[in-house]
């Protein structure tokens, strides 16, 4: 500890202490991170606790990136960070999930609880100079116990439950395990087979009676900037609606749409009259008074086999593209669009779902076969 300044009438240390100044004594008891001061004759009253500064650490992803994790010992603390080196505020972004490091940066992060002292900056720079269109993170689906495997734990989290999900869906979503009515850990409604692959399954466990699953990275993994795909199989059928995409991480805090939604892929049933008989996927953005969709459908596209679902995230535009990166089909760019762009405000997290009726597909119909799938091969991030 370095040396205290004592002055008249104030005094404050770090530990229990006895000094006799001008003729008074001066007892202070002090925790290590909470100061009290006594002066002349009177009581001792608490000034300030000071928030824990946060701590960085790291997790191997592949090719020299990172998932980095920030937390903080001061219990109800909130953590603001920023990637650009300036120092964080309780205006930066709120940590709310682990996230993806695939270039050279520095994170500043700061802890603060309300009615007390922020923290001082935690800081950790970042140069892996890891070359543009290098894998950085996936979740390749595999799985060699020779039955139906749970999806990585430490990756997918679910939404669960009926609730239509603003859309009037209406599939009941399952979490692996759930034996909550009507769930059915027989019939698990997302798996990883043994042919390595993911399956989102839709069922009907009775008239009208739908579940599914919808798959989140929420509170586990986000990134921000790359390129992101997924190679899928999607069930063609009536009142099915299969999609991959991004919500911000932020949604826990200023909801959506101001949090961001990035669609890489939806689709519903081709044969749909609304969609003129021929089959299409769709990419599209979403944000305060933000809106933006594009279909995909040359001639003889068929979502029914596998292909490749990709986004280019840059800052300030977003671009969408079937089975090659260089196939770009749609590109949105925050300087010509109205309302707000939410895309560069921090990391999203990814969702894997397949809906059931809903106010976009409609309701199954007597020729939507049950159960349907999604199928998904991998799902890859790489480096921009």
């Amino acid at each position: 500890m370095g040396a205290r300044e004592i002055r008249p009438h104030f005094f404050c240390v770090d530990e229990v202490s006895q000094l006799r100044v001008g003729g008074m004594i001066f007892a202070i008891l002090l925790s290590p991170s909470v100061l009290f001061c006594a002066c002349g004759s009177g009581g001792a009253s608490a000034v300030a606790t000071v928030a824990a500064k946060p701590t960085i650490a790291t997790a191997a992803a592949q090719n020299s990136a990172v998932v980095v994790s920030l937390a903080s010992s001061t219990s109800g603390a909130t953590i603001y960070y920023t990637l650009d080196g300036s120092t964080p505020t309780p205006s930066s972004q709120v940590y709310q999930a682990p996230f993806l490091v695939a270039s050279n940066l520095t994170v500043n992060a700061i802890a603060a609880v309300s009615g007390d002292t922020t923290s001082t900056v935690a800081s950790q720079s970042f140069a892996p100079n890891i070359a543009s269109g290098t894998l950085v993170w996936s979740d390749e689906f595999a799985n060699s116990t020779g039955s139906p495997a749970q999806p990585n734990p430490l990756v997918w989290t679910y939404d669960t439950g009926n609730g239509g999900f603003g859309n009037q869906e209406l599939e009941n979503y399952c979490a692996w395990g759930s034996t909550a009515t009507p769930c059915s850990t027989a019939q698990p409604n997302a798996y990883v087979g043994t042919d390595g692959s993911l399956h989102i399954v839709a069922e009907q466990s009775s008239a009208g009676v739908y579940t599914s699953a919808r798959m989140k990275s929420e509170g586990l993994f986000s990134f921000q900037y790359g390129r992101i795909e997924a190679s899928i199989k999607l069930p063609e059928g009536q009142g099915l609606w299969p999609a991959f995409w991004l919500l911000g991480n932020n949604i826990a805090t200023i909801n959506w749409p101001a949090c961001g939604e990035l669609d890489v892929m939806e689709h519903i049933d081709g044969s749909n009259p609304q969609n003129l008989g021929y089959d299409w996927v769709q990419g599209s953005v979403h944000g305060t008074s933000l809106k933006g969709g594009t279909q995909y459908h040359p001639s003889g596209f068929s979502a029914a086999g596998f292909h490749t679902y990709g986004m280019i995230w840059t800052k300030g535009q977003i671009q969408y593209y079937v089975d090659d990166p260089a196939n770009i089909y749609a590109t949105f760019n925050a300087s010509t669009m109205a309302g707000t762009w939410p895309f560069d405000a921090g990391p999203q997290f990814v969702l894997l779902n397949l809906a059931v009726g809903g106010t976009w597909p409609g309701s199954p119909d007597t020729t939507t076969v049950f159960p349907s799938e999604m199928q998904v091969d991998y799902v890859r991030v790489y480096s921009n």
